[in-house]
């Protein structure tokens, strides 16, 4: 054993290895006077010894430290007779960065046992403590960045993230291509450029620190630090005091002002570099003491590239969903014709979640004899696959639509149409991995309203069925039967008739607009009857109130809504003759169609409704067979056109234009009918056909 060659323990061998210790020790008595220091404890006090001693703790330490903390941890020890370990954070007397300290406090007992004194050891535990807050942030960045894929909000969680553990004040700027998910180019290394502000945040309660407002843009010198870590894909690191610093600050008279008086420690700029792209830069700065070290740079640029990956995510996802919906919006009706049956209002919305746009359509197309199909439906997914299967399927509504086919038998080709686009799927490559569109299964409901006989007519597939607001005020739900879904095959579909007063209104919609809120259809049914029977000016005041009371304000789905408001055409609008089968019979029918025209006030109109009667009569003589009608239907809101001629007979058989020759007799009369009307067509019934024609007033 070695012992002590001086006459007490501070001048022999032991008081030399207390003073010489590599780390802080000191002894307190009970009262907490402190009884002796060794050298590298005064040198952290910044003090001598001979003035340390005797003093009571808390002596020469700064504020930043937890001296209440450390000074019951001293007490206790005396108390309890056992030893203790006490964490303390705060800097040493002159020191710019914060310290963490691992403290030791043990009794320290005389010959009869009773605590005589406290000592205490300080070991500097920083460089673990940051390398494990390094890691911490590194953890937290890993679920807290990225949560979305909004660029604004993936910028605001990296400014969380850093402020205030890692840096005082921290701003996200992204190039302008990068806002609409386009490809960024940071141009020349001499080159300003121009940022545009997602994100900032401080730990001034009011902001401090932030001279561009969220959402504007702003412009960067090519030498001011966010220009210089753009251009080089390296982080900048500068401060006050630095002369280009100080040049960028002062060239900014906002950026002068909201600076003066606060010294900038240390300002760190890193490029948002993800996948060999540029997309911004983040800056942080402090005004505390301690600049940025190294290993903070580090962990910055770590930080950078995990938020830059999620904002590169979060860009390719905003210019699919550009790219969706464009080629949506091209396929959705760019604005609803005036239609004689009905008044209409119509609205689209597409989801605001992260599964891109879905493939819900609307759609309004006019029929013959003033009549028009309704349409609403929605293709199952989202993304550009839905957004083109639902083309296809509107493509192929308004072809059908236009051979006059009745609800129920347009959804059954509409669901052959849908098998065979799975069936090309499946015999597609085996190799060729794309995804195809077809094969995806859709819902839709297609009504169709007749304002002559006031009669709406509605199939399903799978769709929510219409509502209705009477006039009286009341509503109900058109009682649908429930086809399959498109695509499912080998079921029927069924129509559903019902007689229509004027002035009902007819709402057709996509589940998205009944199940936004929760997943109940039938109270998010009860909510749109309650909603439209709302008393409000005009059918498009009512759909915005529609959607704002049924919506979320981040719908989770698309949505389509049509409301239709009917209109009737009395007997005064239309007129109807039974003709004989007799070529003699033509002149009589022109006469009876101008004397018609002439009781409309239409008398303009009447050389060319003559000519065109003529044709379809004769025609349906020639090549028809009896019963045959003629029918004059004056559409539109009083009156004001078009003026729509039928001839119906009891033959299936369509005609069909053809060139005559030169020499020919006849052969010019459809040809003569297509060149003097708006529109002209066939439309079979279960009695044979009827040829119309639609001319303008």
């Amino acid at each position: 054993m070695v012992r002590s060659t001086g006459g007490d323990a501070e001048s022999g061998l032991l008081g030399q290895a207390f003073r010489q210790a590599s780390f802080a020790m000191s002894v307190y008595d009970p009262a907490l006077r402190c009884l002796w220091l060794n050298e590298i404890s005064c040198r952290q006090l910044g003090e001598d010894e001979g003035a340390l001693r005797g003093r009571t703790f808390p002596f020469g330490l700064p504020e930043s430290f937890d001296i209440a903390g450390i000074l019951q941890a001293i007490r206790d020890v005396p108390m309890t007779g056992r030893p203790i370990h006490y964490e303390a954070f705060g800097r040493s007397p002159g020191g710019e960065r914060e310290h963490a300290w691992r403290l030791e406090l043990w009794p320290v007992r005389g010959a009869d046992g009773t605590v005589r004194a406290v000592g205490m050891a300080a070991f500097d535990n920083s460089e673990q403590h940051w390398a494990r807050e390094r890691l911490a942030v590194l953890d937290r960045a890993a679920v807290s960045i990225g949560t979305t894929l909004d660029l604004d909000r993936t910028a605001q969680e990296l400014a969380e993230l850093v402020v205030p553990r890692f840096a005082d004040f921290a701003s996200v700027d992204l190039l302008e291509a990068v806002m609409h998910g386009e490809e960024p180019a940071t141009g020349a290394p001499d080159t300003d450029v121009v940022l545009r502000r997602v994100a900032h945040l401080s730990i001034a309660p009011d902001g401090g620190g932030a001279v561009i407002d969220l959402g504007a843009t702003d412009h960067y010198p090519s030498f001011s630090p966010s220009a210089r870590a753009l251009h080089t894909g390296h982080p900048v690191v500068t401060g006050s005091g630095d002369p280009v610093f100080d040049r960028w600050v002062a060239g900014a008279p906002a950026r002068a002002e909201s600076m003066r008086g606060h010294t900038v420690t240390s300002l760190l700029a890193v490029p948002l570099t993800a996948r060999g792209t540029t997309l911004g830069v983040a800056v942080l700065a402090r005004v505390r003491p301690a600049p940025f070290l190294p290993e903070d740079v580090t962990l910055a640029r770590e930080l950078a590239s995990r938020a830059a990956v999620c904002v590169d995510n979060a860009r390719r996802y905003t210019r699919e969903r550009a790219t969706a919906l464009a080629l949506q919006r091209s396929l959705l009706p760019r604005g609803v014709s005036r239609q004689s049956a009905v008044e209409l209002a119509c609205r689209y919305l597409p989801a605001e979640n992260g599964a891109g746009v879905g493939g819900d359509w609307f759609d309004v197309i006019p029929l013959s004899g003033a009549r028009v199909a309704l349409v609403v439906g929605d293709v199952v997914g989202h993304g550009i696959q839905a957004s083109a299967t639902m083309g296809r399927l509107r493509t192929a509504v308004r072809t059908l639509a236009d051979v006059d086919l009745p609800p129920d038998e347009l959804l059954a080709h509409l669901d052959d149409l849908v098998l065979r686009l799975g069936g090309d799927e499946e015999d597609q490559d085996p190799a060729d991995d794309r995804p195809d569109p077809g094969g995806t299964g859709a819902t839709c409901v297609y009504a169709v309203y007749d304002p002559v006989s006031r009669r709406l007519s509605v199939a399903s597939a799978g769709h929510p069925p219409p509502v209705l607001l009477l006039p009286d005020g009341s509503t109900r739900v058109v009682e649908v039967a429930a086809g399959p879904v498109l695509g499912v095959g080998g079921l029927p579909f069924e129509a559903t008739e019902a007689e229509l007063d004027e002035g009902t209104l007819v709402a057709l919609f996509s589940d998205g607009l009944v199940e936004a809120r929760d997943r109940d259809p039938d109270l998010g049914t009860e909510r749109l009857r309650k909603a439209l029977t709302a008393p409000l000016p005009g059918l498009e005041t009512l759909c915005d109130h529609m959607l704002s009371e049924l919506l979320p304000e981040r719908p989770q789905d698309d949505v389509a809504l049509v409301l239709a408001r009917t209109r009737a055409l009395g007997a005064d609008r239309v007129r109807v003759w039974d003709l004989p089968p007799d070529v003699s019979v033509v002149a009589e029918a022109r006469r009876l169609a101008a004397a018609q025209l002439d009781a409309w006030g239409q008398q303009e109109a009447a050389f060319v409704a003559e000519l065109v009667v003529s044709e379809l009569v004769t025609n349906a003589i020639r090549y028809g067979s009896p019963p045959i009608q003629l029918r004059l239907i004056l559409a539109g809101p009083a009156g004001a056109g078009p003026l729509i001629c039928e001839v119906s007979d009891a033959n299936a058989s369509s005609p069909h234009l053809r060139r005559a020759r030169i020499l020919d007799e006849g052969g010019r009369g459809l040809l003569l009918v297509a060149q003097l009307t708006s529109r002209w067509g066939t439309r079979h019934t279960p009695e044979g056909k009827t040829i119309w024609a639609e001319l303008a007033l």
